[in-house]
């Protein structure tokens, strides 16, 4: 580990009141006492009380560059757990950089991405998962990511992942103390105890696997792709989700050749959209090709939007539509419910096997039902987050599944009567999947690649 003083800034590049720059390592007490000056020029603020604020300057030499407040954090009460100076200056771009220049001229370098957060997790303050957690919430796209990033920043993950390697290293030592020591420790009736303990760990594992699905949802969106026949009314519904004229909207069929994408929040629930060519047999080569993308990204989406326009009766197409969704989660909504209807609500219900919805996009009629729908086939009708933990990251779903089926095969030796210390070497690989979750048995490489995603001056 770097042990050599850090600084970047904290807070994105503008116009605006005011800029941080962050600077941790064991000289960042010298640094700031080279470049701040107090009112009366008599201060030093490393030796000021930990966790106070200075009003003062900063100076290049004789040269005053701006009128600032200091933040001293002395370790191991910080951040890094490291001696912490923060420099909250005037948030133009060119006196925030003149700034950073200066602290880099006085003994500092430049941090790289994650490095203060990485700097935090190497010196115990947090875990990995903790660390990952806090880029979620900078990260975060709604509400529900953020509460459940707060959660994992809390230590709520860690903790389900600490009891199961508990166990799991008790089993693990009882077996390798029995085999040491076979005269004074039996192993007898331990397969009972094992296999019991094996059930409560996969279950807790299952769990979370299960509902990584949610996971994903709830921190990237849901995947919503828009389908229907051309002139459905599709692009009308991307507008008025989006709230402005996104797509290009005529009365000629086709006008979508190609696919257009949005990310949008829709009273709390994120939904990345992607409105579609329509679906129908062509001879047209590019309208063929916007086809065939549209069917690529219905058979990844988390939710499927049909447009059908309830003034026009159904086609083989409708047909073709209804059979491709058949095992999708899936919205129907009967566009243009201002004109005269040819399409029965009731009919089409029984023929799809999803709900079906009246829209008119003309005339601003129906968002409320779909929201309503959107939250009822997610969220159960209510968009907020119970007491558990929802798994956010794919590198922890992989690591749950490799620790899953690890246990897995401890269950299958333990039901086939194989010698003991055949138990040890799956109970192990499970144990260290568990602890790479939470940076425990984790290889540098994979710490720098984490931390790397991170945004400079965190």
């Amino acid at each position: 580990m770097k042990t050599d003083t850090i600084a970047a800034i904290a807070t994105g590049l503008g116009s605006a009141g005011i800029s941080i720059i962050r600077i941790s390592g064991e000289d960042a007490l010298p640094v700031i006492d080279r470049i701040y000056r107090s009112k009366n020029g008599k201060k030093v603020l490393s030796k000021e009380s930990s966790h106070t604020v200075h009003y003062g300057y900063i100076v290049d030499g004789d040269e005053v560059i701006d009128e600032v407040m200091v933040v001293v954090m002395k370790a191991p009460s910080t951040y890094t757990r490291e001696d912490v100076v923060e420099i909250d200056c005037h948030g133009g771009i060119v006196v925030t950089r003149k700034i950073l220049e200066i602290v880099l001229k006085n003994g500092a370098r430049i941090a790289e991405p994650g490095e203060f957060t990485k700097r935090a997790f190497l010196n115990g303050r947090i875990d990995l998962s903790q660390a990952e957690a806090i880029s979620d919430i900078i990260q975060a796209k709604n509400e529900l990511a953020l509460k459940n990033s707060i959660k994992q920043l809390r230590g709520g993950e860690y903790e389900i992942l600490k009891k199961l390697r508990e166990t799991i290293l008790r089993d693990l030592a009882f077996i390798e103390a029995a085999l040491d020591d076979p005269e004074h420790i039996s192993l007898d009736g331990f397969d009972q105890t094992l296999l019991e303990n094996l059930k409560k760990e996969s279950a807790v594992i299952e769990k979370l696997i299960q509902e990584s699905k949610n996971g994903r949802i709830i921190k990237e969106g849901i995947k919503t792709v828009i389908i229907g026949k051309p002139n459905a009314g599709k692009s009308s519904l991307l507008n008025r989700l989006v709230g402005e004229e996104r797509a290009i909207v005529t009365e000629i069929a086709g006008t979508t050749r190609d696919t257009l994408e949005e990310t949008i929040n829709l009273e709390g629930i994120t939904l990345q959209i992607i409105d579609t060519a329509g679906i129908r047999r062509t001879d047209d080569i590019i309208e063929k090709m916007g086809v065939k993308k549209a069917l690529e990204f219905v058979s990844d989406a988390d939710l499927i939007l049909y447009v059908i326009d309830s003034s026009t009766k159904l086609d083989e197409n409708d047909e073709e539509i209804f059979q491709l969704i058949r095992e999708k989660r899936a919205i129907l909504l009967l566009n243009k419910s201002d004109l005269e209807p040819v399409v029965i609500r009731e009919e089409i219900e029984a023929e799809s096997h999803h709900p079906v919805l009246l829209f008119s996009a003309k005339e601003n009629t129906g968002m409320e039902e779909l929201v309503k729908q959107i939250k009822d086939m997610f969220f159960q009708g209510e968009l907020s987050l119970h007491e558990d933990i929802y798994i956010t990251n794919e590198r922890h779903r992989e690591e749950l599944t490799g620790a899953l089926r690890s246990l897995l095969l401890v269950k299958e030796s333990a039901e086939n009567g194989m010698p003991e210390d055949f138990y040890s070497i799956d109970l192990m690989d499970a144990y260290e999947a568990l602890g790479r979750i939470i940076g425990e048995d984790v290889e540098e490489d994979l710490v720098n690649m984490i931390f790397k995603e991170f945004c400079m001056g965190k």
